[in-house]
């Protein structure tokens, strides 16, 4: 696997364009830029591709969908930035600087200015009071500790990191040593156990419910064990902040294929479904964590099933 040649751009420019503010109700979402990927062919991705898929759906893809030669398809990882009237939120923390990740060369000792990002978005460390984790794969929880003085420590020393306890049993223990997880092997160890020594850690039980004033966790299992969703809600407007049930727009108009980083197939397909049913029946904002462009969009019904709009 390979990043763009742009992260050594971005290396020197932690921000390079002004990110679209998005409203919901009285919140705002702000995106929070790492890196954008262009390593993975549809083939990888996506274990059941089927070729004519790409051509069926060439014109319904944004010119950033893909990479300019059709190969590979376009993959972003960042962090949504959410403000509330009380609170200063992270949703995700991309994969971290300093990683020791050889089995996974994307992100083996990466140098990414995502911190002076946030700076640029006015959040210093201090700020953040939550760190919401939708799973603890290895591209959603590595900013979660900055290595000083050869220790992992609290990247965000006053928020309280939340996420699903049965993703934590299940990553701290063997039974997450396979195949699919080789990419997040370490993950655990650096980016999660440092923040439960530190007792800033606080658990979700399986079945989500409300959180705070605004936030619902929804159960969506099945690309990690304990997958969560998040539900924002704000004086009558919704968005879902989706984590990894879409890595790409053909997952839009092919819900039944899962990621190669999918571990348990029928509940992914379940999660899936429900998320974009949802997302179509209410007309809510999709926040993704992986998709192109904006990252941001809307999900309708068409003749063929569901289609996908950014905004």
């Amino acid at each position: 696997m390979r990043s763009r040649e742009i992260n050594r751009e971005e290396a020197s420019h932690p921000m390079q364009h002004i990110e679209k503010i998005y409203r919901v109700g009285d919140v705002t979402v702000t995106r929070v830029a790492e890196q954008v990927l262009d390593f993975a062919t549809p083939e990888f991705l996506y274990p059941t591709w089927e070729p004519e898929e790409l051509e069926r759906n060439a014109a319904r893809l944004a010119p950033g969908d893909m990479d300019q030669s059709r190969e590979h398809l376009m993959l972003r990882i960042h962090t949504w930035l959410v403000r509330t009237k009380d609170h200063t939120i992270l949703v995700d923390t991309g994969s971290g600087n300093d990683k020791e990740r050889p089995q996974n060369p994307v992100f083996h000792h990466q140098r990414l200015p995502y911190l002076e990002r946030l700076a640029a978005a006015g959040v210093q460390p201090e700020d953040v009071d939550y760190v919401l984790l939708t799973h603890l794969h290895v591209d959603h929880c590595g900013f979660n500790t900055t290595l000083v003085d050869g220790r992992w420590v609290p990247t965000f020393p006053n928020a309280r990191y939340v996420f699903n306890g049965k993703e934590e049993e299940y990553y701290s223990s063997p039974a997450s040593h396979n195949e699919v997880n080789i990419p997040s092997l370490g993950t655990y160890e650096d980016s999660v156990a440092p923040i439960v020594e530190a007792g800033l850690a606080e658990r979700i039980g399986e079945n989500g419910g409300r959180f705070l004033e605004n936030f619902v966790w929804r159960p969506t299992p099945g690309h990690s064990i304990g997958h969560m969703s998040l539900s924002l809600v704000s004086e009558g407007e919704e968005a879902l902040f989706a984590g990894d049930l879409l890595h790409h727009p053909m997952q839009v108009y092919r819900p039944d294929w899962n990621s190669v980083f999918c571990e348990f197939h029928d509940q992914a397909r379940a999660s899936r479904r429900w998320a974009l049913e949802h997302a179509a029946d209410s007309g809510l904002l999709v926040f993704t964590t992986h998709l192109p462009e904006s990252s941001a969009g809307r999900v309708t019904r068409d003749r063929t099933g569901f289609s996908w709009s950014y905004e």
